[in-house]
């Protein structure tokens, strides 16, 4: 099969790796900006929020999360909403896109956790599902997670009984090649109808999401697979494909330009693209923190602040993370 297939089947399959609940977090099987701190969240909401006092947002308009795991981030956003004007918990409403009937139960009964009766969340199964006038959309690392295809001197990959081989591509990937001067390297795909069934359904929207990435072709391959917290490049002699089939998440960098292709095909206009420190600190990140630390004691606000650092620090995921932000 095609290597996208086997990717698709991979990861949400029968059995596939997100069939089953994952831990997030330094003891889960990965690690996200929403498991290092609440503040990530409360962040976007600050944005969101200010969005709306400037009119570009609808205060009757909903609040959506694509693949929101546990629930974390939107949970967070809503806190966050709520202290800046409590009011906007019974005018906004409040969706999730999730496609997987286990994960929704454990995102319902975590949100009841949080709020008890007071927040009441609407799931989709696709995004195609999400009708609304307004709509303010957040996706966490949900790009890298799309299937892709390789190509490498004009070939893509297949995979014969968990073994790559190489086959001529078809004439629509070698002309996305040739347009993207990609020689080798991964190609996502589903990006474009992603951003169509967004569009379809959502009269105005702002759509928001980091990601690890760039924002051009690398040439060169950046799948791989973490397996027991260790990273093996797809291609790595060590690495068994069939043993780590469907037990292992696979991932690569996100090509941002393809993103951006694919929403402003669509009717979208980028806003911005930046890193995620900067990001965060302009949606008010610092300030949050500061608001914090004139409420708690010093002990507190210096754990905090520490999981701020790997949110914004360069060398973590400050600079390697960026956000996109669309809006249409």
């Amino acid at each position: 099969m095609h290597f996208s297939e086997y990717v698709n089947e991979w990861l949400y399959g029968e059995d596939g790796y997100y069939k089953n609940f994952k831990t997030i977090g330094k003891g889960g099987d990965f690690y996200t900006a929403v498991s290092a701190s609440s503040f990530f969240g409360a962040s976007i909401a600050n944005y969101f929020y200010s969005l709306l006092k400037e009119g570009k947002a609808n205060r009757d308009g909903w609040l959506i999360e694509i693949g929101a795991h546990q629930g974390y981030l939107l949970c967070d956003m809503i806190q966050w909403l709520y202290t800046c004007d409590p009011a906007l918990i019974k005018t906004l409403k409040f969706g999730i896109v999730e496609r997987q009937k286990e994960v929704q139960k454990v995102q319902l009964s975590y949100i009841k956790e949080r709020f008890g009766d007071d927040i009441e969340i609407t799931h989709f199964n696709d995004v195609s599902e999400v009708k609304a006038q307004y709509a303010f959309v957040v996706a966490n690392e949900i790009f890298d997670a799309f299937p892709c295809e390789l190509i490498k001197d004009e070939k893509i990959a297949s995979v014969v009984d968990g073994e790559i081989s190489w086959e001529e591509a078809s004439s629509k990937i070698l002309m996305w090649a040739k347009t993207h001067r990609l020689t080798q390297g991964e190609i996502a795909v589903g990006y474009e109808d992603f951003a169509e069934n967004i569009s379809k359904g959502i009269k105005k929207c702002d759509f928001i999401s980091f990601d690890y990435g760039e924002k051009y072709v690398r040439n060169d391959f950046s799948i791989r697979v973490y397996k027991e917290h260790e990273v093996f490049p797809l291609f790595d002699e060590e690495l068994v494909l069939s043993e780590s089939y469907k037990r292992d998440d696979i991932t690569y960098d996100v090509n941002f330009g393809h993103v951006v292709e694919a929403f402003c095909a669509k009717g979208f206009t980028e806003v911005d693209y930046e890193t995620q420190a900067r990001a965060l600190i302009r949606f008010g990140l610092i300030e949050i923190l500061e608001k914090f630390a004139k409420q708690t004691t010093q002990e507190k606000y210096i754990r905090e602040a520490d999981k701020i650092k790997t949110l914004i620090s360069p060398t973590i995921m400050g600079d390697r993370f960026k956000l996109v932000h669309f809006r249409k």
